[in-house]
């Protein structure tokens, strides 16, 4: 039996990663084009038994992205899957160690190379040590590391996570928000009441967060997020601003830390 820690990390990479792909094939212009007017049908498992698989599976319809987690179980046929033997390979290959290739299932070989570009594109994205020069590239990797820091709290909480889980339990309605300045687009929040949560990418509209993470430029944002930046001082500096209820700030940081922790 998979041990927690493997557990959670396949969850990250199943439910706050792989989703990426979507933005990715969206906001970033070459990905865009390779998808214009495409249909496919894409699939990333990993084996649990002999009979069972965790999967989060992809729907191209005219180049338009939709995901979602489990096995795709519609009347079109998988044009290529990345089939892991087990959750350990699968974590292992999307942190850079090749112990062993998935089994590649491909339908149409083309549409399988244009997946592969999205997925290499990620690889490369998320892979970046240090904030780049350009602010649109700058924009972009923030916004993925938002969508994949709200969705992967979520996920771990969803999975009774003891520390996370523990404090969503106790909490009641409040939303926890990142943004950038000026930047609604590059914008997501994590709902949490009564030990139910939920991520949404976007500005929360209903009500003020909570709490929000709120940095003054992309810039800023990418030195928290990359580990390069120092918080008391971008704090000081007025670089990261915490609204709200900034007590709250290091346990998000905390939070934020153990989904990063586990990608790696």
């Amino acid at each position: 039996m998979a041990s927690d820690v493997t557990r959670y990390t396949n969850k990250v990479f199943m439910a706050a990663a792989l989703p990426l792909l979507k933005t990715i094939a969206t906001d970033v212009p070459e990905m865009a084009k390779k998808f214009v007017g495409v249909d496919a049908v894409y699939q990333v498992s990993a084996k649990t038994s002999e009979t069972t698989k965790e999967a989060t599976h992809f729907v191209v319809e005219n180049g338009e992205w939709s995901c979602k987690l489990g096995e795709y179980d519609g009347d079109k046929k998988i044009d290529a899957e990345l089939e892991f033997s087990s959750m350990e390979k699968m974590n292992d290959f999307f942190k850079g160690k090749m112990t062993a290739l998935p089994k590649m299932k491909i339908k149409s070989f083309p549409k399988f190379i244009k997946f592969m570009s999205v997925l290499l594109k990620m690889s490369s994205l998320l892979g970046i040590k240090e904030p780049p020069k350009d602010e649109t590239l700058q924009l972009l990797l923030c916004k993925l590391y938002f969508y994949l820091l709200s969705s992967g709290i979520s996920q771990l909480n969803k999975m009774e996570h003891p520390e996370i889980h523990e404090w969503a339990s106790k909490s009641p309605d409040r939303v926890y928000q990142w943004a950038v300045e000026d930047h609604p687009e590059c914008t997501a929040y994590l709902r949490v009441k009564a030990g139910k949560s939920r991520a949404g990418r976007g500005e929360y509209k209903r009500s003020k967060p909570f709490f929000c993470m709120k940095f003054d430029t992309a810039e800023h944002a990418l030195m928290i997020l990359l580990g390069t930046g120092d918080m008391l001082q971008m704090t000081k500096d007025k670089q990261l601003i915490m609204e709200g209820a900034p007590e709250f700030g290091a346990m998000i940081g905390d939070y934020m830390m153990t989904v990063g922790d586990l990608a790696k």
